[in-house]
């Protein structure tokens, strides 16, 4: 489909997806959220991604949230279907089987900041704030921020920004374990693409099983889990990759990974 509010480019195997509506503040409105779920299953679908940078165009927002305009319309049947869509959609992220950063710029409040949580990491710049506000408005996070962020946080850290609405300092997000390095606004870009780069040089195979064992794992007890770890680490050992990393190791050079 024909893109009217992002940003798509791919230099060095990293897809850049910026959502450009810096006149919202880069809001999620339906029609932003129905392109980046198309932008989603293509990259998904694209062998020349290996991984996907997510930011928001302009100085002041990652995403601001969700479009209020469009939420205050809506009754009580329409914006349950909404809010399902909308952890489909980021969903479809969290589930990308390749490494997704989200690139925090500015503010990441209600929808941009579970936007946020449904990436693989978090950067931000030093001046980004971010914020589940929605208990403000008389309503609640409705596209898995109530569940990612107990999950990334501790049910304590989600239980205190949900019900308080309040924003938060890039730093305190750090300090909690929401964003995962900080940088000073000017070296964001740089600081988010060496991060990429330093996953990327990883075994491929390897990412895509450990993103997916540390998924699924979120899910179940820690014995049932490392059932699945058992199982990913004896399928890991079945590639080329393996071999290749082992040998680089013994022989002290770089390896060669080829993602099979």
């Amino acid at each position: 489909m024909e893109l009217k509010y992002l940003l798509c480019e791919t230099v060095d195997g990293i897809a850049t997806v910026t959502i450009n509506r810096p006149e919202k503040m880069n809001a999620l409105n339906a029609a932003v959220l129905g392109e980046l779920a198309c932008c989603f299953d293509a990259l998904k679908a694209d062998t020349n991604v290996r991984g996907v940078i997510l930011t928001g165009a302009g100085e002041k927002a990652f995403v601001a949230g969700a479009d209020i305009n469009e939420l205050a319309k809506m009754k009580a049947l329409e914006a349950k279907d909404v809010a399902f869509f909308g952890q489909q959609v980021f969903s479809r992220l969290e589930t990308l089987a390749k490494p997704s950063i989200a690139m925090i710029n500015g503010f990441a409040l209600g929808g941009g900041c579970e936007l946020a949580l449904a990436c693989t990491l978090r950067t931000a710049s030093k001046t980004a704030k971010l914020g589940l506000p929605e208990v403000s408005l008389g309503i609640i996070p409705g596209y898995g921020g109530t569940q990612r962020l107990a999950r990334i946080a501790g049910p304590g850290v989600a239980r205190e920004w949900v019900l308080t609405g309040d924003m938060v300092t890039a730093e305190e997000a750090w300090r909690v374990g929401v964003i995962n390095r900080l940088f000073e606004a000017a070296e964001l870009k740089e600081g988010t693409t060496k991060l990429m780069k330093t996953i990327l040089s990883r075994g491929p195979v390897a990412v895509r099983l450990a993103m997916e064992t540390i998924r699924r794992g979120l899910n179940m007890s820690q014995q049932e889990g490392e059932v699945i770890e058992s199982d990913m680490f004896g399928l890991a050992s079945t590639t080329e990759d393996m071999r290749e990393g082992m040998a680089a190791f013994l022989e002290k050079r770089k390896a060669a990974f080829k993602g099979c």
